[in-house]
């Protein structure tokens, strides 16, 4: 008999019993299913601090886990709520859903709402991380009154232009994406110091979300639309800072050079960390936003 596959609110649930990571377990333990207006079935969101709200948007083909290391250290000066973008991470995968940047700002577009039904209508931060930084400009574009203040990290996709996958490449590309050796990889290409952080646990986090029923199907419809690319200009009107590892292995010398051009003087570079700051050096990314202009 073949076992039913696990959908990903019991994966979530698991991660909270069973990772390795203690402050992955935690995180997966403040996970909420809120119901959408306009959405079928619940979407989980991280829900845990105190103080003004503050969202966080993890980057491409991860999960809200991504900030297990940051959100203990703004817990106590903000509510955070930490989603999983649509079509990423544990979230519902609907065979008809719109997999493509248009559907991840809709569903995002949703959960404010939601979030103002259960917090109050006050304005929110905004960290996004590598793609979550052009989601997080995308999405301050298009709520200017609902979005405050931005910090980006290490962003991908605010320059250059939409490049879709055609069908074949897609499939492969995704394919490619699953082969554990390459999961890995790009686990220990993300830190600056792989020798040093990368272990099990870390491993087990980056590929955990990929047993999510319709995790390929999705990521493939994903690649098909071109995905986030060309979002920076015109940049959102409210302020915003960006933080780069100056060790990022991830993006490109030409991707980062433009991105600077773009971004200008709002960004720092932090030494001794990779493309994923929060990662590497939460302290830091913690600091950057808590107290404005420390870092």
């Amino acid at each position: 008999m073949t076992l039913p596959q696990p959908d990903g609110r019991a994966l979530v649930e698991a991660a909270a019993r069973n990772l390795l990571d203690p402050q992955g377990r935690q995180l997966a333990a403040a996970v909420q299913w809120w119901d959408l207006p306009g959405w079928a079935r619940p979407f989980p969101v991280a829900v845990l601090g105190e103080g003004p709200p503050l969202l966080l948007l993890h980057g491409f083909d991860s999960s809200f886990l991504e900030f297990r290391r940051l959100a203990p250290l703004l817990a106590g000066g903000a509510t955070l709520l930490i989603p999983d973008l649509f079509g990423f991470g544990f979230t519902p995968r609907p065979a008809d859903g719109d997999y493509s940047p248009r559907g991840v700002l809709t569903h995002l577009e949703a959960l404010l709402a939601e979030a103002a039904a259960r917090l109050g209508p006050q304005p929110l931060g905004l960290i996004g991380a590598s793609m979550g930084g052009a989601v997080a400009v995308e999405l301050s574009r298009r709520q200017p009154t609902r979005i405050q203040r931005l910090l980006l990290l290490a962003p991908a996709g605010l320059t250059g232009r939409p490049m879709p996958l055609p069908p074949l490449l897609d499939a492969l590309g995704v394919r490619f994406l699953g082969l554990p050796g390459v999961r890995r990889s790009l686990c220990r290409t993300a830190f600056a110091d792989p020798a040093a952080s990368v272990g099990p646990a870390e491993e087990e986090i980056a590929s955990l979300h990929l047993a999510t029923p319709g995790w390929a199907d999705s990521l493939r419809r994903f690649a098909r639309s071109g995905g986030f690319a060309g979002c920076g200009e015109p940049l959102p009107r409210q302020p915003l800072e960006v933080l780069w590892g100056a060790d990022d292995r991830i993006l490109r010398a030409p991707q980062k050079k433009a991105a600077l051009a773009l971004l200008g003087d709002r960004v720092k570079e932090l030494a001794d960390c990779g493309h994923l700051p929060h990662l590497d050096q939460s302290d830091r990314v913690a600091a950057a936003w808590l107290t404005p202009g420390l870092c």
